[in-house]
């Protein structure tokens, strides 16, 4: 240690110089590592040829899907794909790249299939959490996981806030949307269709919005989710995937129920899951 003190010491120049090449060397190494999330989506659009098409087969929206192939060409230093408005192809160094991550991708798969292989019964505390909503309607009434496994203690919270797992202490999340935290692992369980619902005598008295650009000039009702923007509500109109700011002054509240109770009464057009309690679609509302 006291030769190295003495090095930058005598020589601060050359020193400097040799530890700032270094660290872009490390730099540089670092940034060309492809990144597992970024291999699942390039590969997807590489076989679907389509951007949209990878998002709903995925799971996440198509700017998630368009980032993470941005990242990984970025990281790679080069063009993976040729866009156009009407088509998506492959480079040629594209179809080197795909080629293997697909391989990559296969092994992966490979492996969380040999271990699971390998587990035993589940033994001692498992804690998950969710929002209220979909926990008192989708994970409480399903109780065949405590039943099939005994040994197993289940704690299950309904959290109606962003939780981390770590902090928290937490071994599951079932959230809707894509995990953004790089250090943990996701599965999709399903897919979610959300529809815009609203009660007969709201529509008789304000009418119906013919376009998306119309949900600015409604009363919108708004549920602060945990893991979704705020007062932004994703949709699919004619043009595609399209992100609207919805109108107001906007009711709001962090309990799907309330929200939901609210569009009953006639205050506004909500935005619900099909999962929940079956509102009537606002196409089919009169």
């Amino acid at each position: 240690m006291p030769v190295r003190v003495r090095c930058l010491a005598a020589s601060r120049t050359r020193c400097g110089i040799e530890v700032a090449k270094s660290s872009i060397d490390h730099l540089r190494i670092v940034k060309t590592q492809p990144l597992l999330g970024d291999l699942r989506p390039s590969c997807g659009v590489a076989r679907n040829r389509s951007f949209a098409a990878t998002a709903r087969e995925l799971g996440p929206p198509n700017a998630v899907v368009s980032k993470r192939i941005a990242i990984l060409e970025a990281g790679m230093e080069a063009m993976l794909l040729h866009r156009t408005t009407r088509s998506v192809a492959l480079t040629e160094q594209g179809e080197t790249a795909l080629q293997w991550a697909q391989r990559i991708l296969d092994d992966v798969d490979q492996l969380a299939d040999a271990v699971s292989q390998t587990r035993t019964e589940p033994v001692g505390l498992l804690r998950i959490c969710t929002s209220s909503g979909f926990g008192r309607n989708r994970i409480a009434p399903a109780s065949a996981l405590a039943t099939g496994h005994p040994a197993l203690e289940i704690q299950l919270e309904l959290l109606d806030r962003p939780v981390d797992l770590i902090d928290e202490g937490f071994h599951l999340d079932i959230r809707f949307g894509e995990a953004h935290e790089p250090y943990l692992i996701s599965r999709r369980l399903a897919a979610n269709e959300r529809v815009l619902c609203a009660a007969p005598g709201y529509l008789r008295k304000h009418g119906k919005p013919k376009r998306l650009a119309d949900l600015a000039q409604h009363r919108c009702i708004l549920i602060r989710e945990r893991y979704q923007d705020f007062g932004r509500w994703t949709l699919q109109g004619p043009q595609g995937e399209e992100t609207v700011k919805v109108g107001g002054p906007p009711l709001s509240a962090s309990n799907g129920e309330i929200v939901h109770q609210w569009a009953i009464d006639s205050h506004g057009i909500i935005l619900r899951s099909i999962w929940g309690r079956r509102p009537q679609p606002l196409n089919a509302a009169t």
